[in-house]
């Protein structure tokens, strides 16, 4: 598991780059340099380094950083797409890792940033690089977490640095790892005084010293390859949960935070929404530091708890190439100061994959947004009990994976334990809230001790199902000279995690007050505080326009009818009207309590295919009909057309008397498997059968949920994941979708397709248990004992056509219902002939 997680933290460290076209040829050069570093830049090291050197040179150069733990390898594919853009690319291991000499220690000026900048001493003298003068080459450092970190401290000490893209990293590491969510008037990335005292981030800090661990220079199995201080700060801090002097100055050196002022390269500062480590607050420290160079601010759905959403990679590579092209090449027009970020609006595909609409704003307003919007919160003081030393404790995130906890969250796994936290909400939301930034909220605490720690955490609770907590993001606060009671206790600001966050109408927000998370740092002595919110919410939003992409699609035409308004409003209740009347003159009477009629129907494709050809019949109340007929007889044609998939050429299709077409609300009386179960293997069964009832809009208790589950007969298994499941059991839950909210008709394309017997026995039972009180069910088949075993009529098509129609029996028995048979073997003939 430390291992995954490790690959995980050293992926999060990588650069967001990708190429859209295989990159032309370039050449490589492995090599080892030896750099002096130390204070006195007399200590030798030895870095393992590639050089990548493009088709044309002399060129501008790119000095490659990897993630904490990583190596030049961790990089080789930036690399690879970076010198096919025509850059100059040296990526090299960092001192302390993989085949570097040396000890860790943690992005010092004096050594990792004393090694950057002998690199840059390297470079100057290679003639494949392009010098602006003597000694000085035409370079960016760019570089994801640890190596983020670098780039901005390095553009801090050497003016020579053209242009940086720092991803995913710090401003103050004081603050990521002791974060204090309180605001004051004092400056710090949450506007937190310094120096400060936090809730150390326990988990994070242990991955972060086992991946720094290795086999050290010197037999020191405490330290591995760390420098002996910086471990020595790492045993006091995890020892006390307290930042010393010695530990804030060492951590104060290796923070960009101290060089910021000095900066003149042009900044990209590319930071992830899915990150438990460092948070959007602090790529906005940063930006708020940087006044002597163009900054410009991009947000993106990934970082260093999720990859992202590939629409998003996409941007973040499109923003860097600009970036690049203009500071390095003196290609293209300034990029300016434009925000861009996005949000997540579900998964795309069983990958996993998130779709995200992204946004651009004309300029960065900061954590706290352009604008604001105040939401009330209601409830009263409650007591809550803080565990000795945190056991047990909520789960919020874990390391490398904050986003999955936040999902564990979605799928009805608790995160705050009884007795330990407080809840307060708003009500449902009257229009949409889009929360760009930190919001912040008012609480007041009260503690025997005088002293509190808190987490507070901002859900996302949607009408019917469970709350969400963004990315498992929390805002840490430790607190001092509290009152002992309530009444007395003043109030107390908090700034809480930045986000980029939907929160739907109808929805509420639930700001919740805990007293211990395993993630951090937790009291060791048990108490009891009293607390409560005092105030409303202030989200933050921003104005934005959104980004072309796939799936902004609906959201562009949605966005131009609420600019239109007015007449959105007119043009509504004239087809409200417009499609009453046409309900009630398309209604057929006699078929009104009729599942369905097909009557003619024709399907003819444009190059004159005909799938089918004049097809009637009926399937009534009580009945399970087998649509029956070999693969191409046009069994699937006619599934999806009656489910206002296909627009029919000719003929007509009536369910419950009303003429199916595209988003009928007669189709709301009908559920469809077509084309195989489409299952999240992440979530259990019955998860999946919520989430997809969600999608639905309808409330969760229309699903009739229990009872569909004891018709499929999924027993305890339903709440088993379902990656799982055999064949049989993912169809059955597939099936089980289908019959969520108990549609008066039933459609199933092939259900017992990869089945054994056992299976379909059972399948059937479900189906005739299911067409009980007055439902129906229509089910395609080409095997002719399943359909003799499970319906009790029988619709027979070939080349399109209907063949034979009945009852089962008498289709099927002897004397007339021979001529199922014969149909069969007619077709068995006439294919051989054509043939």
């Amino acid at each position: 598991m430390i291992t995954a997680i490790v690959l995980l933290l050293v992926a999060g460290g990588g650069v967001v780059w990708q190429a859209v076209t295989a990159p032309p040829g370039h050449t490589t050069e492995d090599a080892r340099l030896t750099v002096l570093s130390g204070p006195g830049r007399d200590e030798p090291v030895e870095l393992d380094t590639t050089l990548y050197v493009p088709a044309s040179t002399p060129a501008p150069a790119v000095l490659l950083a990897h993630g904490f733990g990583g190596t030049k390898d961790s990089v080789r594919e930036s690399a690879e797409k970076l010198a096919g853009q025509g850059y100059v690319v040296l990526a090299y291991t960092a001192r302390g890792f993989g085949n570097s000499g040396g000890e860790v220690h943690l992005n010092q000026p004096d050594y990792e940033v004393n090694d950057a900048r002998a690199l840059l001493d390297w470079l100057s003298r290679r003639s494949e690089v392009e010098l602006d003068r003597a000694g000085d080459p035409r370079v960016a450092a760019v570089g994801g977490s640890y190596g983020g970190a670098l780039s901005l401290l390095l553009a801090g000490y050497d003016q020579r640095v053209d242009a940086i893209v720092p991803q995913i990293t710090w401003n103050d590491l004081a603050a990521s790892l002791f974060p204090n969510n309180v605001v004051t008037d004092d400056p710090g990335p949450f506007g937190v005084g310094e120096p400060h005292q936090g809730v150390l981030k326990k988990s994070w800090a242990g991955l972060f010293f086992a991946t720094g661990m290795g086999r050290g220079p010197t037999p020191n199995p405490a330290c591995g390859r760390w420098a002996a201080d910086i471990c020595a700060v790492y045993q006091r801090i995890v020892a006390s949960g307290e930042l010393d002097d010695e530990a804030r100055a060492v951590m104060a050196k290796a923070s960009p935070k101290s060089v910021l002022d000095r900066i003149s390269a042009p900044t990209l500062l590319v930071q992830g929404e899915a990150d438990t480590l460092f948070g959007l607050d602090q790529a906005d420290a940063n930006a708020r530091g940087i006044t002597g160079a163009p900054v410009r601010v991009a947000w993106y759905s990934g970082g260093h708890d999720a990859q992202g959403a590939e629409a998003d990679r996409n941007r973040v590579e499109l923003l860097t190439g600009q970036w690049l092209a203009h500071y390095l090449k003196k290609e293209g027009d300034a990029p300016g100061g434009s925000f861009t970020y996005s949000t997540v609006t579900g998964i795309r595909n069983q990958q996993l994959d998130m779709s995200t609409l992204g946004y651009k704003a004309d300029s960065y307003s900061g954590l706290s947004g352009a604008s604001s919007q105040k939401v009330d919160l209601a409830g009263r003081p409650q007591a809550i009990a803080s565990p000795p030393n945190g056991t047990p404790a909520a789960i919020s995130s874990l390391p490398s994976l904050g986003s999955l906890a936040s999902l564990a969250g979605s799928a009805g796994v608790g995160l705050d334990l009884p007795g330990q936290f407080a809840a307060y909400e708003s009500e449902p939301l009257s229009a949409p809230l889009e929360i760009t930034g930190a919001p912040t909220v008012r609480i007041k605490a009260a503690s025997p001790t005088g002293e509190a720690t808190l987490f507070v955490k901002l859900y996302d609770v949607p009408d019917n199902g469970n709350p969400t907590l963004p990315n498992g993001l929390i805002a840490p606060v430790k607190l001092t000279g509290l009152a002992t009671d309530i009444a007395q206790a003043q109030p107390i600001e908090v700034r809480l995690p930045g986000i980029a966050q939907r929160f739907d109408a109808g929805h509420r927000l639930r700001v919740v007050i805990a007293t211990a998370d395993q993630a951090y740092a937790n009291p060791v002595e048990p108490v009891t505080y009293t607390v409560v919110v005092d105030g409303p919410v202030t989200a933050p939003t921003v104005t934005a326009s959104l980004l072309p992409s796939e799936d902004a699609i609906w959201q562009i035409a949605l966005v131009v009818v609420l600019v239109a308004i007015p007449a959105g409003i007119l043009i509504a209740w004239l087809t409200v009207r417009y499609r009453a009347r046409r309900r009630v003159r398309n209604l057929v009477e006699a078929d009104a309590e009729t599942p369905l009629v097909v009557a003619g129907l024709r399907k003819t494709y444009k190059d004159g295919f005909v799938a089918v050809d004049g097809v009637d019949f009926r399937v009534e109340r009580g009945q399970v009909v087998g649509l029956l007929g070999p693969n191409g007889a046009g069994k699937t044609t006619t599934l999806r057309t009656l489910m206002g998939l296909l627009q029919p050429t000719s003929g007509s299709l009536t369910v419950f008397g009303h003429q199916v077409t595209p988003g009928a609300p007669v189709l709301s009386r009908l559920g469809a498997l077509v084309e195989g179960p489409g299952l999240l293997p992440h979530l259990s069964g019955v998860d999946n059968l919520r989430l997809f009832w969600r999608a639905t809009g309808r409330p969760i208790e229309e699903a009739h949920l229990d009872e569909v589950i004891k018709i499929a007969d999924l027993g305890e298994r339903i709440h088993r994941k379902v990656r799982t499941y055999s064949h049989g059991m993912k169809q059955r839950v597939a099936i089980a979708q289908a019959m969520l909210g108990l549609p008066e008709l039933l459609v199933l394309d092939e259900p017992t397709d990869g089945l054994d017997p056992p299976q379909i026995a059972e399948m059937r039972r479900v189906l005739h248990e299911y067409a009980r009180d007055g439902r129906a069910v229509l089910v395609s088949s080409h095997l002719l004992a399943e359909v003799e075993q499970t319906c009790t009529h029988v619709v027979v098509m070939s080349r399109g056509r209907v063949v034979g129609a009945g009852e089962v029996a008498d289709v099927i028995g002897t004397g007339t219902g021979a001529r199922l048979e014969d149909a069969f073997l007619n077709l068995v003939e006439n294919v051989g002939k054509d043939s």
